[in-house]
Order: structure tokens, then C-alpha cells, then sequence
């Protein structure tokens, strides 16, 4: 005769279902607890405009934040590259604002919420290539010959 066996895994499914639908399922961004922690927290979610679109150019945004994390005011474009034509720079300031879009607001501690409130932070985006730097020659060596 069988005996009736109770059903943990219908137990642990409805658990886990109700986890999900209640919200305590969902893992929240680690809060910022630093400058540096800001700046890597808005490259992560810098997207820049394709080739196809706008050619590379440095573009830097000010922007304050209140202590939760929300943009205070207007961002201000403040540089942009020399030889940046007007479409590049439009396309490059969308950029920007969409980036700033989809990662604010930014979980601030309350420490360095009290601490950056109202401040103006200077963001630069680099998407231009660099040159690369020039090897090492060595004078004082004397090449060998055989």
C-alpha cells in the first residue's frame, strides 16, 4: 500500500513564486560609497552614438545630484572636441543625456549623499583613440654586432 507523500517541491514552487511576485526576489545595485564608484557607476551605462552615426569625439557634462541620487537642475555640456562637427556634437550630447537617463537616479550612502548634494561634478566621456605612445629608444645602448 502506498503511503501519501507530502510534495516539497510544490511546497518550494510556491514559495519561490511568491518571492518573485512580492519584490523580495530582486537584487538592488550596490549603493555608491565614492566618487570613483559615481564615475564607473555613469561609464557603465555610457552607450555612444555608432560610427555610422557621428565620428569620436571627448565630450564632458556638470551635473549635480541631491543627496537620493536625483539631478539637481540642467546638466551642462561644458567641453566637446575642437574638431567635432554640429551633427557629432548633437549626437554626442543625446548620448549623454540618455546615459544620464538610464542611470539616474543613483543609490547614494547617506554619507556621500550629505557629501556630494548640490556639488557640481564634471563627468568627461573619452571615446577618442589615443596615439599610441612612442617605444623607448635607448642611446646608451650599443647594438651588438656579430
Amino acid at each position: 500500500m502506498a503511503t501519501p507523500r507530502s510534495k516539497p517541491l510544490a511546497w518550494f514552487a510556491a514559495v519561490l513564486l511568491w518571492l518573485l511576485w512580492s519584490g523580495e526576489g530582486r537584487t538592488e545595485p550596490p549603493a555608491l560609497d565614492s566618487l570613483k564608484e559615481i564615475f564607473v557607476r555613469l561609464h557603465s551605462c555610457w552607450k555612444p552614438p555608432p560610427l555610422s552615426a557621428a565620428n569620436p569625439i571627448d565630450i564632458t557634462v556638470v551635473v549635480s545630484f541631491n543627496r537620493e541620487g536625483v539631478i539637481l537642475g540642467h546638466p551642462r555640456i561644458t567641453y566637446e572636441s575642437e574638431q567635432a562637427s554640429d551633427n557629432d556634437r548633437l549626437q554626442y550630447r543625446v548620448a549623454v543625456m540618455e546615459t544620464l537617463q538610464r542611470c539616474t537616479p543613483l543609490p547614494f550612502t547617506e554619507g556621500l549623499g550629505g557629501a556630494v548634494a548640490g556639488r557640481p561634478l564634471a563627468i568627461p566621456f573619452r571615446t577618442r583613440k589615443r596615439p599610441p605612445k612612442p617605444e623607448e629608444k635607448r642611446a646608451w645602448l650599443i647594438p651588438k654586432i656579430l
